[in-house]
């Protein structure tokens, strides 16, 4: 009888024991409950412009709509016109330049290289109408396009090549009738398609996140929130929340996960203080192009090649073109783990002009270190390849690469790198030697979407491991516990850990030894008593 209580005792204990270490208590995070709240309800606009005696008629040119929307919005075209997305730049602070002008004008990269000489074609991502080329009047009210952010008959299109006019296609009364507050698809027009292709640049923003799930992006997701785009990249008089690190040098106006969030979005406090030095994109992006490949390399080398005198196109495994005459080739890679940086949000460009300093050639520089206060980990996408400069000058060559024929030197036309060049430099006001080559070159691109749920998260042991394929293995300049051995640290944790294990025996060993001589005099003093 009393051998079984034991054993239901015994039972009862294990059970209890097991219960408190399997089960996990549910515990509801308020914030990102009322944040789901807030976001569920979707704003519904009472305005309904098809009704405006001011739309009642057939619009000729596009300008003409803009007049009609002025007549009504008035002073906001001035918000525009003096907005990044109408000028293409900024004046701000850039350490070792002092102010600088930067923006589209006169910054490089190393995907179609930069807009001066193509305005004509760079334009459809342009809120304008009309730059056929760098005499275009910025201070004409008239040429702002107001459709191409507030159309929401989802039929706007700007041309190909056509210097920022809509397609000839378009229904411009129609458009002017059904306009409202900017959605994924008016942003996504250009951002989701900039470089020449969809998810050419980003790796994290494309098309696929018009109508993704949540595996793809927590925030946009069609089953999820279903956020738009100007939820987080919100606007006070028309400047937006949010700088695109290619073009943009100063930590000011940008969207962060914390305006929403806060800094202690967590339970569990050691992931909130991680909020110090980690950004949240860090833990929550642990891919990206997570639907379509984006371009992860691009070699303007091998442009130029012909088949029977005529450009040709070549396609990869996925469909993505791995070769094009007028661009050369490319590597592209989907479901990518991001590179790691410090980062504390700003940022140097190579401008126009700029002498060569060493190679490759760091085409936007983003500044931070672990010394830095304002510094995190962030994650981003390296882009790297080649492109044309002068030998003779060591500077980058903007050259001419759109014309819509050939005989005008345009590079797309003639494949010729000697008189694209010359005509391109020449149009900049830069000198050019006559003599070129094709130097290394890499690109920073900061990731901040296809934001995965806590579920599929960085585990801690994807960076605190010492495998070569951590997540942080290239990222120096700071002890990390379980990447870095610092042997001082690691000889004091193994004599305490030691130390302390001798310290339990020890002391366990005494308790016996005590126990033991306890015993041993009581029974003698028993047997004493005994005998007497």
């Amino acid at each position: 009888m009393k051998r079984t209580i034991i054993i239901f005792i015994g039972a009862v204990v294990i059970t209890l024991i097991l219960v408190n270490v399997l089960h996990k208590e549910v515990y509801y995070n308020l914030k990102l409950e009322k944040l789901k709240q807030e976001y569920a309800i979707k704003p519904v606009t009472p305005v309904d412009h098809s009704q405006f005696e001011e739309l009642q008629k057939d619009f000729n040119t596009p300008q003409e709509v803009t007049g009609a929307c002025i007549s009504c919005h008035n002073k906001r075209h001035i918000e525009i016109m003096n907005s990044s997305h109408w000028n293409w730049e900024r004046v701000s602070y850039v350490e070792g330049r002092g102010i600088s002008s930067m923006g589209k004008r006169n910054v490089i990269n190393n995907y179609c290289i930069g807009a001066q000489t193509n305005e004509q074609s760079c334009a459809k991502c342009h809120i304008g109408f009309g730059m056929t080329n760098d005499h275009f009047d910025f201070n004409n009210a008239r040429n702002v396009d107001c459709m191409v952010c507030h159309d929401k008959s989802d039929e706007y299109i700007k041309g190909a090549a056509m210097s920022g006019y809509p397609d000839r296609s378009v229904n411009l009364t129609k458009v002017a009738q059904n306009v409202g507050k900017p959605t994924k698809y008016n942003c996504g027009i250009c951002h989701f398609n900039s470089g020449g292709g969809n998810n050419v640049k980003h790796g994290d923003l494309e098309n696929a996140l018009l109508a993704c799930d949540r595996e793809v992006d927590v925030h946009m997701a069609a089953n999820g929130m279903d956020m738009e785009c100007v939820a987080c990249h919100t606007a006070e008089n028309h400047q937006m929340l949010g700088r695109l690190y290619s073009v943009s040098s100063t930590n000011t106006q940008r969207a962060t996960c914390e305006q929403c969030h806060t800094t202690t979005p967590h339970f569990d406090n050691l992931l909130n203080r991680h909020n110090a030095k980690v950004s949240c994109q860090a833990c929550h992006i642990p891919e990206y192009a997570k639907v379509n490949a984006t371009k992860m390399e691009w070699k303007w080398s091998d442009a130029g090649r012909l088949k029977d005198g005529e450009p040709f196109e070549e396609d990869d495994e996925l469909g993505n073109h791995s070769y094009m005459s007028i661009k050369g080739s490319f590597k592209w890679a989907k479901n990518v783990k991001p590179d790691y940086i410090w980062f504390n949000g700003t940022a140097d460009h190579y401008l126009l002009g700029d002498t060569i300093q060493s190679e490759p050639v760091i085409i936007n520089p983003l500044f931070g270190s672990h010394d830095d206060e304002e510094s995190k980990i962030v994650p981003v996408k390296i882009h790297v390849g080649d492109q044309i400069y002068d030998k003779k000058y060591k500077m980058l060559i903007q050259p001419k690469l759109y014309a819509p024929e050939k005989g005008d030197s345009a590079f797309w036309q003639d494949f010729d790198w000697a008189t694209a060049a010359e005509a391109g430099m020449k149009r900049v006001g830069l000198p050019y030697s006559g003599e070129y080559g094709f130097v290394e070159t890499v690109m920073y691109w900061p990731v901040n979407h296809m934001v995965s749920s806590k579920e599929k998260a960085v585990s801690c042991a994807e960076c605190h491991t010492r495998e070569d394929d951590g997540r942080l293995a290239k990222l120096t300049g700071f002890y990390l516990p379980g990447r870095d051995r610092f042997k001082t640290l690691d000889a004091i944790a193994i004599i305490i850990f030691f130390g302390s294990l001798a310290a339990v025996i020890g002391h366990a060993a005494l308790r016996v030894i005590t126990s033991i001589r306890r015993k041993k005099y009581e029974v003698e003093i028993i047997d004493y008593n005994t005998e007497n």
